[in-house]
């Protein structure tokens, strides 16, 4: 896996982020643990060309941001932020909508906008959490967006939130890795533990039980290049508990 790069979530981070002095400080703690990637999502209010000033010095690339839906909206705004951070992906956070036909409309309006940001070389995707595997007027919203999302449309696949809805990441990374095109570069790399009341929460990769041979198998196999860690919540300060998953993960063979 040689040619595959492990990288942060900033939302891990956020609470540390929310200055250029405060992201100066985070970024500079996880080039000392070893990532060489983040992902731009949750920062204050810094300016974007501060933001990559602050990632090129402290030897960080952008290799994908989490934007809204309206700044998607504005093909102009969203190139121009994208060209200053030197980033091609862009992934939705998520949707969510009460009926199929929603679903069904949200599908064709992004991809929509997924073909009109690939032509300036911006690609948008999909970050999923465990509603999409939920039954909507018969038919499960994931279906919707495998299904009917456009090919320049990507998916940012979360494991946690997979694991969550009762399914497989393994499976589903396989699936839409035999979609026609370039379906999914990144993935979200996240843990799941259970405590003794039965509750699920989140955990540092390879801590939990998620089944990780089989997770990144199926991530060679579909042609994933970025592994990027995130732990929304968790019982460890986020800063060690990104060392813990980049630790394991280097053992797991990645790099």
């Amino acid at each position: 896996m040689s040619d595959t790069v492990i990288g942060a979530q900033m939302y891990t981070v956020r609470e540390h982020t929310k200055t250029a002095a405060d992201l100066t400080q985070t970024c500079r703690k996880l080039r000392e643990i070893g990532y060489q990637a983040v992902q731009v999502s949750a920062v204050g209010p810094i300016e974007p060309a501060e933001i990559a000033r602050i990632l090129d010095g402290e030897g960080l690339a952008c290799v994908a941001t989490h934007v809204r839906l309206d700044l998607m909206k504005d093909p102009d705004a969203c190139i121009d932020y994208h060209r200053t951070l030197k980033c091609n992906y862009t992934a939705l956070g998520s949707a969510n909508f009460k009926t199929i036909a929603e679903w069904e409309q949200f599908a064709s309006e992004y991809s929509q906008i997924a073909a009109t940001l690939a032509e300036q070389e911006v690609y948008a995707g999909y970050h999923n959490h465990s509603h999409e595997w939920a039954l909507v007027d018969g038919r499960r919203p994931i279906e919707v967006l495998v299904e009917e999302l456009g090919e320049e449309a990507w998916f940012e696949i979360d494991t946690y939130w997979v694991a969550h809805a009762g399914g497989d990441p393994a499976a589903w990374i396989r699936r839409i890795g035999e979609l026609p095109g370039d379906r999914i570069p990144i993935v979200h790399v996240k843990d799941m533990d259970i405590d003794a009341d039965r509750k699920q929460k989140m955990c540092e990769v390879g801590s939990g039980n998620l089944n990780w041979p089989a997770i990144l198998d199926a991530c060679q196999d579909a042609g994933v290049r970025w592994y990027l860690v995130e732990r929304d919540s968790g019982d460890l300060d986020p800063f060690e508990s990104l060392k813990i998953s980049y630790e394991n993960m280097l053992s797991m063979g990645l790099s």
